[in-house]
């Protein structure tokens, strides 16, 4: 079986570790694709409309022999909008014709084989140096890809401490990326709490948690996720596969897990 370096927190090599199959299968785009169109199905809210909109009024119909059209009218006289055409979908303040119904399905669903194969594929494009950079990684001063550190790093409680790890894991330049592309959002989302935006930058999988989630929280783009919780959003943001991903040793060594489903 192929080995891996395994690297300190002062980027030297520590160890070597067996390098799982996952990596050796092709990656299916495809599913990846599917897989996540179905994950962000589940996070949108349903809408709707009331089934009063625009019928709150008096219209009703003249009938002939007016020489006007048989539109509903609003009843009454002396006001502005006395007589004019009301109710219907072509009217000023009418009804929709087609309005969105809080009855429509709009959470899709995926057989659970193809769930598992996508996370397959999306790990074993995370180990590909060539679909790394495709996805917009700087991977030159990397050491090696996929890139696995030792556990200490999950004990670090310090912001400070865990970015000169990064740093000295030839991370500097993506982190510098992802900080300068923080941009103002375009559009209403300003003021909806959501007013920057910024691209996805490295993550983290560890098996335990003794304060990394905490002190990484404030680096730009980095997520950090326990090895069972691992999802296509973390592997494959918006469906694009090959996010440069650290792995802790023992997060490494449990992705022989996976490999039930080959």
């Amino acid at each position: 079986m192929e080995k891996i370096n395994v690297y300190n927190l002062e980027g030297k090599k520590k160890g070597f570790t067996d390098k799982p199959k996952i990596f050796d299968i092709k990656p299916r785009i495809d599913l990846i694709q599917i897989a996540n169109l179905v994950s962000q199905s589940k996070n949108k809210q349903i809408q709707g409309r009331d089934k009063r909109a625009g019928l709150r009024n008096t219209a009703e119909g003249w009938g002939t022999g007016h020489g006007l059209s048989r539109a509903p009218r609003i009843k009454g006289s002396g006001f502005m909008t006395a007589r004019n055409v009301g109710r219907v979908p072509y009217a000023k303040g009418g009804r929709q014709t087609h309005p969105i119904k809080t009855d429509k399905k709009i959470k899709k669903k995926i057989n659970k084989r193809i769930n598992k194969m996508s996370i397959i594929s999306a790990i074993s494009a995370s180990g590909d140096k060539s679909w790394v950079k495709k996805g917009g990684f700087t991977v030159e001063n990397v050491p090696e890809i996929p890139l696995v550190v030792d556990d200490k790093i999950q004990t670090i409680k310090k912001t400070s401490n865990i970015y000169s790890t990064l740093c000295n894991l030839g991370l500097k330049e993506n982190l510098t990326k992802i900080k300068k592309s923080v941009k103002i959002r375009a559009g209403k989302g300003k003021s909806r709490n959501r007013k920057y935006k910024k691209k996805r930058g490295i993550l983290l999988v560890i098996k335990d948690d003794f304060g990394i989630i905490k002190a990484s929280r404030n680096i730009p783009g980095m997520d950090v996720i326990k090895i069972e919780n691992l999802s296509i959003n973390n592997l494959a943001p918006s469906g694009s596969s090959g996010r440069l991903i650290l792995w802790t040793q023992s997060a490494f060594n449990d992705l022989e897990n996976y490999e039930v489903f080959l």
